[in-house]
């Protein structure tokens, strides 16, 4: 695996004033329209292979995501993507906000659609247990059916749920990366 080399906070900041660095977030749309590091360029993992990175010859590109684990894990694609030398943000935007650096967030941008998803899974599950335990036990069905709904998308990396509330009419806003 390909290793990049891990840039604290602070260090970004100072760089980014400089301008010889572009602060990349790799996150969704949906995850970036709610809340994204002030000045960074959206460019997400899914659409990497269809979306250049365009920097300037004498900039760095700098990745990042929620929590700096998704960049480690994608390194090899991240380094390739680049030219040059790369690094990751490390700690992700996580640390960028603890750091107390500014971050851009939009409260009215609806909830990143993993967190709908499990709010909504557990939603079921819990309303099944309780129905299965006071109404009726073919109730416990339906949390079987949630459990191996989530099963499934954990090993296929397709999940209905998620499509479903993607095309619901709060999550049918067009996102914009800036």
């Amino acid at each position: 695996m390909t290793e990049l080399n891990k840039v604290d906070a602070r260090t970004v900041a100072e760089r980014m004033e400089r301008n010889d660095i572009v602060v990349v977030d790799i996150r969704e749309p949906d995850e970036y329209a709610r809340e994204h590091i002030k000045g960074a360029v959206s460019l997400p993992l899914s659409q990497f292979d269809k979306t250049p990175l365009k920097i300037q010859a004498q900039q760095k590109a700098v990745f990042h995501c929620r929590s700096g684990m998704r960049t480690e894990e994608n390194c090899a694609r991240l380094a390739e993507h680049a030219d040059g030398n790369a690094l990751i943000l490390d700690g992700g935007l996580n640390e960028w906000k603890k750091a107390g650096l500014p971050v851009e967030t939009n409260p009215s941008a609806p909830l990143e659609i993993n967190r709908q998803v499990q709010i909504t899974a557990g939603s079921i599950v819990l309303i099944g247990v309780m129905l299965g335990l006071f109404a009726h036990p073919l109730f416990f069905a339906v949390s079987g059916f949630i459990g191996a709904g989530l099963v499934f998308a954990g090993l296929s990396g397709w999940c209905g749920m998620a499509q479903l509330l993607g095309a619901m009419p709060w999550n049918r806003k067009a996102v914009s990366p800036g």
